[in-house]
């Protein structure tokens, strides 16, 4: 059963390092390009990342469900107490900067249900903010959040695959 976890722990997080690592990889290359191009390539990306997304909750469960597993197993806990406060930093960073960006950026965009919920936001109160807000500015706050999760989740993966292999 231990196993089980430890296996499911390694891979959500991996899946969570992944999905972030990609964006910020791209980072060098979008900053080339115009606001324009950059607008419309950034709507590509939601479709297939909010599939993966999802994993990125039940990283956060398993890790914390693993934590309390190695509650006593000395300096495999404090390895995995340590992924999970990383994981847990990871999402933060996600709904307190990546999230807001997300929702300007796909205010006009047609969505499915799911998407609509998830992206809502207040579209007046955006349309309105428009003309204060720098697309610059926001492309390097969606951006530089990406490779502040890249590096939280690879923190979180190294911790984790230390405390298994402990």
């Amino acid at each position: 059963m231990l196993l089980t976890l430890q296996v499911t722990a390694v891979f959500l997080v991996a899946l969570t390092m992944g999905l972030a690592l990609a964006h910020a990889l791209e980072f060098p290359g979008k900053l080339r390009l115009d606001e324009r191009t950059y607008l419309a390539v950034q709507t590509i990306y939601y479709p297939g990342f909010t599939i993966g997304g999802i994993g990125e909750p039940l990283a956060i469960v398993a890790t914390l469900i693993l934590t309390i597993a190695m509650r006593n197993d000395g300096a495999m806990f404090w390895w995995t107490l340590a992924a999970f406060v990383a994981v847990l930093a990871t999402h933060v960073v996600f709904w307190l900067v990546t999230q807001p960006t997300n929702r300007y950026w796909l205010r006009k965009q047609q969505m499915g249900r799911a998407g609509t919920k998830f992206f809502a936001a207040d579209a007046a109160r955006l349309e309105a903010d428009t003309e204060k807000r720098d697309w610059k500015r926001m492309r390097d706050q969606w951006e530089y959040s990406h490779v502040a999760r890249a590096v939280l989740s690879a923190i979180a993966l190294l911790a984790l695959i230390i405390a298994v292999a402990a």
